[in-house]
Order: C-alpha cells, then sequence, then structure tokens
C-alpha cells in the first residue's frame, strides 16, 4: 500500500550515475512511483537528479536501487559526482571509441588494397575486435537484461540489429552501425551535461564562503555558517553572497543577474540588497538577514530544480507513447522480415536487412530526451531574465494564455504615492508647508507622501497647537493660531469654504484651506511604472486581451487604464470581486493570467489558470504564483510568455521531427527505395542530437 501519511512525508533528492538513456529513465521513474512507501517520485534526465517523496526516503534507498536496477543494471545513486570525475568518464570513453575505430579503419584500408584477398578471416577478425571493443558492454547489458526478461531497450535492439548484420555477412556495415551509435550516444551524453552544467551554473549563485567582520578583523568563514545579524564585508566587484540590509557604505548593485534589469541601482546605508546581485563600485557592510539555505540565491537555485522535475503534459504524453512505440517497431521488423518474403515469394536477404535498420532505429530516447530538455531550456533561460517558472506544465500552460490580468497597485503602478501636482493662490512652498504641518503625524499613505515631499524640499513643518482628525473627510488643525483645513472637497464645503473640485492630473486630491479661505490643493498618485504601457503593447500585438483588476477608486483605475492601454479596468473590487470577476474574464477570453503582488492578491493568483507575482511583493504572493518575476518590470509579462511559446514551439518541432525522420526512413525501406543501416543510425543517434540542439538553442535566444 502507498503511504497515505502525508504529513510526515519528506522529499530527498539523489544524484543519478550511469543511465545514458532518457526513455529508460521514464520507466525507472513509473516502477518508483508505484512502490509501497512511495507518496511521489520524480526522475529528472535533464538534471540526473532521483526526488523520492517518502516519510523515510533513505530507509527504502535499497529497494528503490534493485528496482531500478532491473531497468538500467549500473544504474546508481549517489552524493552529486565532481566535474573532474565526469571529464575522466568522458575521456575513458573516448579512449574506447579511438580505439575501435583504429581497428575499423585498418580492416577497411587494409582490405581496400588487397591485402585480405587470401586471407579473409584476417579482415574479419580485426572488424570482430573492433565490434568486442565498441559493443562489448552493449551485448554485456543486453545479456544481462535478456535474463531479466526485458527485451526493449536499446541494448538489447542495438545487439540484436548488428550480430543480425553479422549474421547476414555485412561485417563492415555492423562495426560501422556500432561505432557511429556509439559516437552518437557519447556526443549525446556530452550535449546534455554541457546544457545542463550551463544553465545550473547560471543558477547556482551559491556562494562557498563569506567575509565576516569580527571586530576590527575581516576573517573567511563557509557561506552555510554565516547567521542572521553577522556583518559581512562586501567589496566591489564581489556577487553579494546572502540576502542583508547595507549598515555602512554607498554602491552600485548590479541585479541583472537576479531581476534581469540591465541598469545597476545605488543603494546606501538602511537599503536592502538581494543575495546573486553584483557590487560594483565601493565596499559595504552588510547585516546577513537571511542564512544561506534561505536566501535568493537558493531560492533561485532550487525553483529551477523543482521546474526541471515538474514535467508538461506533452512529456507524459511521449512517455505513453514511447511504452507502445518500441513494441510497434519491433513488430513491423518482424513483419517485414519474415512475413513480407514470403507472401512475395522474394528473397529473404533484403527484408532482414530492412528489419534489423527497424530495430536500429526502434528506440525511442530522442523523443523521450528531447521534450524534458527543451523546457529544462526554456526554464534556464527565463532565469536568466528574473523569471523563474514552477515547472514545465506552467510554460506550457502560459503558452496557450488568451488573456492578462493584472492587479493595479505595486503591479502596474509604483505602489507608492508621491507629490504629483501643486496649484493654488499661494505659492507651492506655502501649500505644501500648511498640508505637512497638519499631516505631520498622520498614518496614511497620502499623509506619508506629503510629509516627505516637503521635507526633500527642505520644508520642515510646523508642529500644529490642535489636531482633530475627521473620519473619511481629512485634518482640522490650527496652525499657528490659524485654523487649517486639509483634505476632500466635502471636508471644505461643510466648513464653509469653497474651491473647485477636480484636478488636471489623476490620483487623489487633498484640498487646503486656511483662516477660512481656499488657499490651494496637492495632488498624491501612485506612478505608473515605466515599461508598463509597452508591456501591454507587445500583449496587444501578440493578441492577448489585458485587464486591471483594483480595489482603487474608479477614476483613477481608468486613468491608469487610459494611460497603460489596458483594455478594461474593474475597480473597487474586494478580494472575492476580483476572484468572480477573473473567472468572468475566462468565460469570456478562455484561459487567463493573473500577475498580482499584495497578500489580497493570494486567491486570485491561487484561481488563475496561470499566476504570476512580482518578487518584490508579499510572501503568500509569492509562495501562490505559478511564475515569479524577480524584478518589478511589467515587461517581463510578456517576455515570459515568449519564452514559453518559444519553450512549447521547440518541443513540438522535437517530437514532429523525430517522428517524421524514423516514420519517413521506414517507409523508404519497406518500399524498397532506400534500405541502409547508416541512414537507421541517423534517424536513431543523429536525430536524438540535432533535437538536444534544438532545445539547446532556447538558451541563446534573445
Amino acid at each position: 500500500m502507498k503511504s497515505d501519511d502525508h504529513k510526515k512525508a519528506v522529499t530527498k533528492k539523489y544524484k543519478i550515475e550511469n543511465l545514458d538513456c532518457a526513455n529508460c529513465g521514464a520507466k525507472i521513474e513509473k516502477l518508483i512511483s508505484e512502490m509501497d512507501g512511495v507518496s511521489a517520485a520524480a526522475l529528472s534526465f535533464p538534471l540526473m537528479r532521483l526526488s523520492v517523496t517518502a516519510d523515510d526516503p533513505d530507509r527504502l534507498m535499497p529497494a528503490i536501487l534493485k528496482t531500478a536496477r532491473t531497468v538500467e543494471d549500473e544504474i546508481n545513486f549517489t552524493p552529486e559526482k565532481q566535474k573532474r570525475e565526469e571529464e575522466e568518464d568522458e575521456k575513458s570513453e573516448l579512449i574506447t571509441l579511438i580505439v575501435g575505430a583504429a581497428l575499423y579503419v585498418a580492416a577497411l584500408a587494409l582490405g581496400a588494397f588487397g591485402v585480405f584477398d587470401s586471407a579473409e578471416w584476417i579482415k574479419i577478425a580485426l572488424l570482430a575486435a573492433a565490434y568486442l571493443t565498441l559493443g562489448g558492454g552493449v551485448l554485456l547489458t543486453a545479456g544481462k537484461n535478456i535474463l531479466r526478461g526485458k527485451i526493449f531497450d536499446e541494448n538489447f535492439l542495438m545487439a540484436i540489429a548488428t550480430l543480425g548484420a553479422f549474421a547476414i555477412r555485412e561485417y563492415p556495415e555492423a562495426v560501422g552501425v556500432m561505432l557511429f551509435f556509439r559516437i552518437g550516444e557519447l556526443f549525446e551524453d556530452i550535449a546534455v551535461k554541457r546544457s545542463r552544467g550551463k544553465i545550473m551554473e547560471a543558477a547556482d549563485m551559491r556562494p562557498d564562503t563569506v567575509n565576516l567582520i569580527s571586530g576590527e578583523d575581516v576573517k573567511t568563514i563557509p557561506a552555510e555558517s554565516a547567521a542572521i545579524g553577522d556583518m559581512i564585508l562586501v567589496r566591489p566587484g564581489d556577487r553579494v553572497p546572502l540576502d542583508g540590509t547595507i549598515v555602512e557604505g554607498e554602491t552600485g548593485i548590479d541585479t541583472s543577474a537576479v531581476t534581469g534589469e540591465p541598469l545597476p541601482v545605488r543603494a546606501a546605508a538602511g537599503d536592502k540588497v538581494i543575495s546573486g546581485c553584483v557590487n560594483t563600485t565601493g565596499a559595504i557592510k552588510v547585516r546577513v538577514d537571511s542564512e544561506l539555505r534561505d536566501s535568493m540565491v537558493s531560492r533561485i537555485l532550487e525553483s529551477v530544480e523543482s521546474a526541471a522535475e515538474s514535467k508538461p503534459k506533452i512529456d507524459a504524453f511521449i512517455t505513453r507513447f514511447a511504452e507502445i512505440y518500441t513494441p510497434i517497431v519491433v513488430a513491423v521488423a518482424l513483419v517485414t522480415a519474415f512475413v513480407i518474403p514470403l507472401v512475395t515469394r522474394g528473397e529473404f536477404y533484403p527484408w532482414i536487412y530492412t528489419a534489423l535498420t527497424f530495430l536500429v532505429m526502434s528506440c525511442p530516447c530522442a523523443l523521450v530526451l528531447s521534450v524534458p530538455l527543451a523546457f529544462f531550456c526554456g526554464i534556464g533561460r527565463a532565469s536568466k531574465s528574473g523569471i523563474l517558472f514552477k515547472g514545465g506544465i506552467v510554460m506550457e500552460q502560459l503558452a496557450n494564455i488568451k488573456a492578462v490580468v493584472m492587479d493595479k497597485t505595486g503591479t502596474v503602478t509604483e505602489g507608492r504615492f508621491a507629490v504629483r501636482d501643486i496649484e493654488g493662490s499661494l505659492d507651492e512652498k506655502t501649500i505644501l508647508a500648511l498640508a505637512a504641518s497638519a499631516e505631520l503625524d498622520s498614518t496614511h499613505p497620502i499623509g506619508i507622501s506629503i510629509v516627505s515631499e516637503a521635507r526633500e524640499r527642505g520644508i520642515e513643518p510646523s508642529r500644529p497647537e490642535s489636531v482633530s482628525e475627521i473620519s473619511g473627510k481629512g485634518i482640522k488643525a490650527v496652525i499657528d493660531g490659524v485654523e487649517t483645513l486639509v483634505g476632500s472637497d466635502k471636508l471644505l464645503s461643510e466648513n464653509g469654504v469653497e474651491c473647485a473640485s477636480g484636478s488636471a492630473n489623476t490620483g487623489t486630491t487633498v484640498y487646503i484651506a486656511s483662516g477660512g479661505k481656499y488657499v490651494g490643493r496637492v495632488t498624491v498618485a501612485d506612478a505608473v511604472k515605466s515599461g508598463a504601457a509597452e508591456a501591454v503593447a507587445e500583449l496587444s500585438r501578440g493578441g492577448i486581451r489585458t485587464a486591471m483588476l483594483t480595489g482603487d477608486a474608479r477614476s483613477a483605475a481608468e486613468a491608469v487604464a487610459n494611460q497603460t492601454g489596458i483594455e478594461k479596468a474593474y475597480a473597487e473590487l474586494l478580494p472575492t470581486d476580483k476572484l468572480n470577476k477573473l473567472r468572468e474574464i475566462r468565460a469570456e477570453s478562455g484561459s487567463v493570467m493573473f500577475v498580482g503582488d499584495g497578500i489580497n492578491d493570494a486567491p486570485v493568483l491561487a484561481g488563475a489558470d496561470v499566476g504570476a507575482a512580482m518578487g518584490s511583493g508579499a510572501d503568500a504572493a509569492i509562495e501562490a504564483a505559478d511564475v515569479v518575476f524577480m524584478g518589478s518590470n511589467p515587461e517581463a509579462v510578456p517576455e515570459s510568455i515568449a519564452i514559453s511559446k518559444s519553450t512549447a514551439r521547440i518541443a513540438r518541432e522535437n517530437v514532429v521531427f523525430a517522428l517524421a525522420i524514423k516514420i519517413a526512413v521506414m517507409i523508404l525501406g519497406i518500399t524498397g527505395i532506400y534500405s541502409n543501416m547508416w541512414l537507421a543510425v541517423f534517424a536513431d543517434t543523429g536525430v536524438a542530437m540535432l533535437c538536444i540542439l534544438n532545445s539547446v538553442r532556447m538558451l541563446f535566444k534573445k
């Protein structure tokens, strides 16, 4: 029985060794998932990592390893191999190929010069030696698998195909097919490792050490030893190792590796700094706010790894398809070898040869590998722009989005109020001083913004003799012995002061009266983010509808919508109203992406087809989201959709290309137009290699 105790279940990850077949990996994942005591299992071939969720994964590892070895005899689960060990493995493989190739070329060359005219057995012996050098491991693995009743794997199929070629006296072709099969496997393995390394190198920005400030000294300690509250030194050119707050120094911070923002930002004492960013100019002292395991660099790496393990629907389809693909091709090969010549009363030799070519390309590895690798590369490409996807299935859904719905504050706008305009019968300085004095002790964002603006202009507000707050309308204060009103037009009219309502600027208007006379008004607004209008225009060009949901006033919402080009703005909404409105938009348009950043956005994020959160937003929103934008630039929204569409398109290209080539080669063979083992090798390892290269180009797309 599978474990139902999800409260106690933990997830552990193990590095995989000696697995070179993506199709075998899919079979192993399925077998482990079905084991007693295992709640879930995910095997990522691109990452070469197995994740097991169970009460005690370590206790189950002997049984898991035994189960895995029923599919791949030499597989192992170990701590991560060092790069040096992987390079030694590649070197050993290369030496084997060189020796085998040398024997093969020698046999062909000597035969071309007529050396074997009187001693054909020497040529056969050289070819046999080359074959055993190149294919000995394949034959041994195939033999072990046969004893376990496992026949539909690439080792068995390649062994039967090449031994069959020997049986029909096609010696050079048998060895050549094995040679190019091994070369293709090596190139395929190297390509996957290099692409995996490139992505993980970009995603893994975790530091090995930090410079700990201890009194007057600076000492180097392991990064995982740094604790919250420690003081660390970050020199110019260094990457910020841990999330923290600057306590001394001023510098420029290059955030491009984390947020994708190209321009450095200024940072000084009191400013937060995120791990993974680069200190560009001055030395800074930083107080550690998060330990290594909780810092941004670890969260980014964990997100990329988890996303790579989360498989899209097309991957699940290909895995199921692979289970029937190989038996079908083998069945076609058997019919071709024995039934067709009997029915046509022709010679067996050409049909057997054609059947052997079918066996060579009957392994579905090109299909099984290319799809997850395409999504893995897409995830890696997105991380370079500060976009974190929580799985391949998210990218798949995002590629089919029909509408994007955004929250206003903090998503389309900056999320902070600022004074945008001052006008009246007195000069700006006097109007601002009166308003700031009345709002001096206010905790409302509008009042705080007015006081901040005054101080930025060198105006220190006077403390009122008395202050009374009129709920929902404003403040009545006595400043320098004169009664002053600061608030809405209703507050002034109720106190017998006439004022011209409205403002040329969008936002909230604060009216000021002094001594019973109207003196002016201050307009406070939340500024639209730079790039918001460009992002909306990009979405519209892609045929994606746009809308905005906000709890703010209708006038403010419509003004922002007009400024950015958003098609529809729905205002004065409660969190539950937002969710209902989202459902209405989905019913009208189709699948919907919602972008927000606040705690009140979490229900809508969870209810959308794809939820996206700004990384600067609330933790609850980030947790509920499917996509996280580490920066705050709205242009990341259309970029995430573009990356998802490109990734899904490349995955489909790989599937169509691989199947088309294999089917075309089979048709050429079965119709008698052209049957050739070299072409079959291309249809197997050659196609896999091309699919890998097609996937890897996603990393370099702009």
